[in-house]
């Protein structure tokens, strides 16, 4: 393990120096790994796994034609590595249980009826078993439960895997049975291409998670963007100037300074004009917001933000309510200046 100083806490984290890929191949060359979902983490950890070469199947519902198609287009054959979930979760083991978070409540009972004593029932997301008063997700006791929770979308595990990084990861046990739990979750957070992995529990993980999807990730940073662009409208800026100031000069270049080099070298490399403002103002949205996520963590730990996932994921008109719900968004004045802004990129140009 390696120890890192985190902002003065010392952590230990497994790089793949420590933990290579052949070391990880080594762990795992007599398991067949089977990937149950290829919806959103399926299609890229299957396919990382596929390329390093592990032994990997996958499981998918065919009546979900959209995501099937994607997996035989992706090369996944039927009747060969890719299966209906009951036919695959059998032929596992170590079982990757990858489908939705209402989806895992919905099939637990078929999947827990493949488990095999030694198994490894495989989670990206500890929501199913910390939950599991609300969602029924109860693994035997003679099966390793494992976690490898890449911080990052389906995309960007693939594509970063692609171009040789990698998306880094967190990784818990939560049972194990055969004593091999860890060694088995290390290699298989090495197979699926992560960058480096730090210790969590399946707890720390969900609330960690469901925190900050609801928050700085997806639902505070539309929020504050729709907040800042309708200011500006409201007081005569044009589309295009409203959305450059909000979105595109945040995503297209200030953003990419903090990921290379931290906030504070972020903060030294704008104009004297835009650190005093930020600084000045920076407590001040510390302070409106910190109330908002104190409430959203509660949230979180009461199980409120579960069971109302669950009700919504796994109410039948439940993708038509989404696909309103994004229509609208996508045809706000705010995301079509997008649009058009985007397309004026330079690589869009016509050549």
């Amino acid at each position: 393990m390696a120890k890192i100083n985190f902002g003065g806490t010392i952590e230990e984290v497994i790089t793949r120096e420590e933990f290579p890929l052949q070391k990880a191949r080594e762990v795992l060359k007599n398991e067949t790994i089977v990937v149950l979902g290829y919806g959103v983490q399926g299609p890229a950890q299957s396919l990382n796994m596929r390329d390093n070469g592990f032994q990997v199947i996958v499981g998918q519902s065919p009546k979900f034609k959209r995501e099937w198609d994607k997996a035989v287009k992706d090369g996944w054959v039927p009747g060969q590595t890719l299966f209906d979930i009951e036919e695959a979760a059998k032929k596992g083991t170590i079982i990757q249980y990858l489908v939705s978070d209402a989806g895992q409540k919905a099939m637990w009972p078929v999947v827990k009826g493949c488990l095999d004593p030694g198994d490894a029932l495989y989670f990206s997301h500890g929501f199913s078993v910390v939950y599991k008063e609300q969602t029924g997700v109860i693994p035997p006791k003679e099966v390793d439960v494992i976690l490898v929770a890449p911080k990052g979308s389906g995309a960007s595990v693939r594509a970063n895997y692609l171009a040789g990084s990698g998306i880094n990861a967190s990784y818990a046990v939560f049972q194990d049975a055969t004593g091999r739990a860890r060694e088995r979750t290390l290699a298989v957070g090495i197979a699926i291409g992560s960058g480096y992995l730090f210790p969590t529990t399946f707890e720390q993980e969900v609330y960690s998670d469901l925190t900050g999807e609801r928050g700085v990730l997806l639902g505070a940073l539309a929020g504050i963007m729709e907040a800042q662009y309708q200011v500006l409208r409201e007081h005569g800026h044009s589309p295009s100037e409203a959305f450059n100031e909000t979105v595109e000069e945040l995503t297209q270049s200030l953003i990419r300074l903090v990921a290379e080099n931290g906030m504070d070298w972020m903060y030294s490399n704008c104009s004297t004009t835009a650190q005093r403002g930020a600084l000045d103002w920076l407590p001040r949205f510390k302070a409106a917001t910190l109330p908002v996520f104190r409430k959203l963590y509660k949230s979180v730990l009461s199980g409120k933000e579960t069971a109302i996932v669950l009700k919504a994921n796994s109410a039948p008109d439940y993708q038509e309510k989404l696909s309103a719900e994004l229509k609208a968004m996508r045809e706000s004045e705010m995301w079509q200046a997008g649009a058009a802004v985007r397309s004026l990129r330079p690589e869009n140009w016509k050549r």
